[in-house]
């Protein structure tokens, strides 16, 4: 990705993609975007200009950003991994109890591998680790197994 400023204009971010196309968006200051796709045979000549407004670029975003709906998610990997917090309820079954009770890595293939509380971080939590409510837990697993340690900690 190349960044250049265009003075009383906005930014425009160039790419290339992996099979060698050229795309530019041109952001301009007042929140509207500007999408160019560049000609495969010439990628200086530009084939689609496309002129979004703030509204139309917000929904391109959601599109191409799904992770931009859920805050929990923190990153997903082109390995099909993601990594994600999940909060322990107040009243949830698992608080007071230790980690290793609640079979984590067992039952869903997930890893803990933090846990936040208050202003403190726990790293790499041993089995003995004892839950409380309004922990946080940082998890990384496949898509399926995160869903499945959300519903096991989601126990009441």
């Amino acid at each position: 990705m190349r960044t250049t400023p265009l003075p009383g204009i906005g930014v425009q971010y160039d790419l290339t993609t992996r099979e060698h196309r050229h795309l530019s968006v041109i952001a301009h200051r007042d929140g509207t975007r500007t999408v160019n796709v560049y000609r495969a045979d010439d990628p200086d000549a530009c084939a689609q200009s496309l002129h979004l407004t703030g509204a139309e670029t917000a929904s391109l975003i959601d599109a191409l950003m799904p992770a931009h709906h859920s805050p929990n998610l923190l990153h997903t990997t082109d390995l099909g991994l993601v990594a994600e917090r999940i909060e322990l309820s107040a009243h949830s079954y698992w608080n007071g109890r230790v980690l290793g009770e609640t079979r984590m890595r067992t039952e869903t293939g997930v890893s803990v591998v933090a846990v936040l509380r208050r202003a403190e971080a726990r790293p790499s939590p041993a089995p003995d680790f004892r839950l409380a409510g309004g922990d946080t837990l940082i998890v990384i697993g496949t898509r399926e197994g995160v869903d499945a340690a959300a519903a096991i900690l989601g126990r009441e």
